[in-house]
């Protein structure tokens, strides 16, 4: 290998690594504040009334899901990505499981405000 192959291999290293840092400081925002007026469950946890913001951990191939409210973290988990049904409107959406009656509802899905696509949750 010679000294001008190794400059060209570290200088497309160091614009791929600064590209990467750009496109992430301006990455798309995905936190979504949704207020419930009565508990309902996450996987490994419930979620007392209140307000709760959920955002993608980040724009990588990984779906992962945090919910916060405010700085205290609920939930943060892997989830599925799930299509949102062509009748739904394109507010922040939550579809949400049967329970019994002395149980929270488990949230299955939370699609982003705009968004097509959904994050499903892994009970």
């Amino acid at each position: 290998m010679t000294n001008k192959s190794v400059r060209i291999g570290c200088a497309a290293a160091a614009l791929a690594l600064t590209l990467g840092g750009s496109v992430m400081a301006f990455g798309v925002n995905h936190e979504n504040k949704l207020t419930f007026s009565r508990p309902v469950a996450l996987p490994g946890v419930v979620l007392p009334a209140g307000s709760y913001t959920f955002n993608v951990a980040s724009d990588t191939a990984l779906d992962v899901v945090v919910v916060r409210n405010g700085t205290k973290v609920f939930y943060m988990g892997f989830t599925g990505t799930v299509q949102r049904p062509a009748s739904m409107s394109k507010t922040a959406s939550i579809i949400v499981g049967e329970a019994s009656a002395s149980e929270a509802p488990p949230i299955t899905a939370w699609y982003e405000i705009g968004g097509t696509i959904g994050h499903e949750f892994r009970y």
